[in-house]
Formats: structure tokens, sequence, C-alpha cells
């Protein structure tokens, strides 16, 4: 792929550098920014990176970055999650008074945690109420595993935790096979390259979460086919098939602003 630039932010993860090394061996021209700014001429098809730096960064090269619908996680159906999980505005999820796991759906904003009740979120000083939050019931999963999907098929996995702690290894043939189950029941309710976690909850398989391939760990997974997912995943808006434009993420503008000026 000569010519063809990738972008990765000014510090690196040890599988965002892997991720980086794979793309060059690939042919691939790695550009590795020293800040969010852009330089000037710069033109470039495809970024590795977190949310903050992606949603600046992004835009201004006209890529097209993919995620999973905010209510996605809790769209899915009981026997697929193996809990109750809802979307609620955080504004709303002030309110509960027991303990639930509470996240952003598809960055960091608020902090992925348990949380004794709604009062322990972060308050409207810090966050609008309108902000969504997924809210799910407390649940213990005895194994995790990160699948790369590309066109509907688990392109890449590995395993990354048990019983709450990282525990990082190949993901066994059981995995795939929920993987293409998933698949085959919600493929059509995701992009084309995507990142699901996986596990065991009670001794079931279910859905743990979907994540943004461009700002995944990769673990154990094969560099290889995870690149092949990632570059679909940020790559060209021009590019884009029809069936992707629903799922290209919308940064808000005075977020990236001030992810800029964060910076400086």
């Amino acid at each position: 792929m000569p010519g063809v630039k990738m972008v990765f932010p000014p510090r690196l993860t040890a599988s965002a550098t892997r991720l980086r090394d794979t793309a060059e061996r690939r042919g691939l021209e790695v550009v590795q920014l020293r800040g969010f700014e852009v330089p000037e001429g710069l033109r470039a098809e495809h970024v590795h990176a977190g949310p903050s730096f992606a949603d600046v960064v992004a835009p201004r090269l006209g890529i097209a970055l993919l995620e999973a619908p905010a209510d996605w996680l809790a769209a899915l159906p009981r026997e697929l999650t193996r809990r109750e999980v809802v979307l609620l505005p955080i504004g709303e999820a002030y309110g509960l008074r027991r303990p639930a796991f509470i996240k952003s759906p598809n960055d960091k904003g608020i902090r992925a945690m348990v949380y004794s009740d709604g009062s322990r979120l972060p308050g409207p000083d810090a966050v609008d109420p309108a902000t969504p939050v997924l809210v799910s019931d407390i649940v213990d999963i005895t194994v995790e595993y990160r699948l790369y999907l590309l066109d509907g098929v688990v392109h890449a996995a590995s395993r990354y935790a048990e019983n709450g702690r990282l525990h990082v290894g190949p993901a066994g043939a059981d995995a795939y096979a929920f993987g293409a189950e998933l698949a085959a029941a919600a493929g059509h309710t995701l992009p084309s390259a995507i990142v699901v976690d996986v596990g065991r909850i009670g001794g079931q398989w279910a859905v743990i979460e979907a994540n943004a391939a461009w700002a995944s760990g990769a673990y154990t997974a094969d560099p290889e086919a995870v690149l092949d997912v990632v570059l679909r995943a940020a790559g060209p808006e021009v590019a884009l098939t029809e069936r992707d434009r629903a799922f290209v993420r919308r940064a808000a503008a005075g977020r990236a602003a001030q992810e800029v000026n964060d910076a400086r």
C-alpha cells in the first residue's frame, strides 16, 4: 500500500506500537504526530488512537471513524447480554438508589466502574445532564475475550481477563463460535469493522460491550488481522460504503476544540 499514510498519537501503548510496526511492514507510511495539531498539508487515510485524539485529528484529515450506536448494548436481547442493560441520560441516572455498573457508551468520559448509587456519578457541574450512560446489573464475568469483527466474521481474537484480572492469552474455538453466533444475530446492527468484547457470565456466553477498533488494544490477537479491521474502521470518508454511513462517529465540535486547547 505505497503512499498510504496512517496517523498515530504522540504516546503509544505496547499494542499500538505493534500495530504501527505491522503497518510499516505492510508498506504503509506511518506518521506519529507530536500533539493534536495536524501539520499543514498532511494527507492521511487512517488513524489509530484514543477518542480524544481521534475526534480532533480524523475530521481534519477526512477520516471516518466507525463505532457501534450508543444504545447498541442496551438494545440487545437478554439472551445475549445475560443481564439488564439500559441507556439513560446521566441526569436520570443520578436518581439510582442501588449499586450498578455504569459507563459511557463509546468513550471513557464517565469512568467504567460499580457505583454504589447514582449520587456517586460526576455531578452536573462537571457533566452535561443529557450525557448518555449505560447502566448495567452487577455480574461476575469469569473470562473475557476481545473479538475483531470484519464483514460479520471474527477476523482476530484474544483472551484478556479472567475473574476480573488481566490474563492475556489466545482465544479458543468456543469464543470464535459465540462471535459467529453474535454476528449472525446482530451483525446488521454493527459497522463492518468493530471490536466486541464477550465473556462468560454464570457459565453462559454473553456480550460485554462493543468498542471502536481504531481505539482498542489488541492483546495477543494477530496484529496483521487486527490491522485489517482498523484500516476499515478508520478510513477515508470518501470510501465509505452506504451501509457504514450510519455508524460514523460524530465528535462534537466544541469537545474537539476543547481537546486542542487542553493539549496546548
